[in-house]
């Protein structure tokens, strides 16, 4: 297989590349070099307080897909409080970003078209190496990691957070 021709993929639930990044946790179920970089797609689990800095995608649409739990995407004119089953598209270039408000994670599908900007949490993220222990917040480390590296990968990240 190779980013050219795609192959079929199949991820198990234990399955896939799995990474703290930006004070979540993300399981990679699909990145840019097996799609043929049509898209990208991971399970992100999202702890209270959680969620990213305000940002926008100058190279790729992006979609929220919630498995459990709540939580609320924020664009410069919407607030939309997403419960299990609700999906948000969010098209490139639109500011926007994601908070866990409730008091338990939230577990969330993720997809981005075309694919690579998963490529940005596989440069900067740490490996899961117990998938049972808590989510780890984001230190000042690996936010200025986040910072130096997104315009790489076409994100704009506006700090502070909000």
């Amino acid at each position: 297989m190779n980013e050219a021709n795609p192959g079929i993929i199949v991820r198990g639930p234990d399955d896939g590349e799995r990474l703290y990044a930006g004070g979540d946790l993300y399981r990679f179920l699909a990145v840019k070099q097996e799609t043929g970089g049509s898209y990208g797609l991971w399970e992100a689990n999202v702890p209270p307080g959680g969620g990213p800095p305000t940002h926008l995608h100058r190279n790729e649409e992006e979609g929220f897909y919630v498995i459990d739990g709540v939580s609320t995407v924020y664009t410069e004119d919407r607030e939309v409080r997403e419960t299990p089953g609700s999906c948000v598209h969010l098209p490139r270039g639109s500011k926007h970003w994601f908070r866990n408000n409730e008091d338990s994670a939230a577990k969330t599908l993720v997809l981005v078209a075309p694919g690579g900007m998963e490529g940005l949490f596989q440069q900067t993220g740490r490996p899961v190496t117990d998938v049972e222990a808590s989510i780890p917040a984001m230190d000042e480390e690996e936010k200025q990691r986040l910072v130096k590296a997104a315009p790489d990968f076409g994100i704009v990240i506006q700090t502070p957070k909000h």
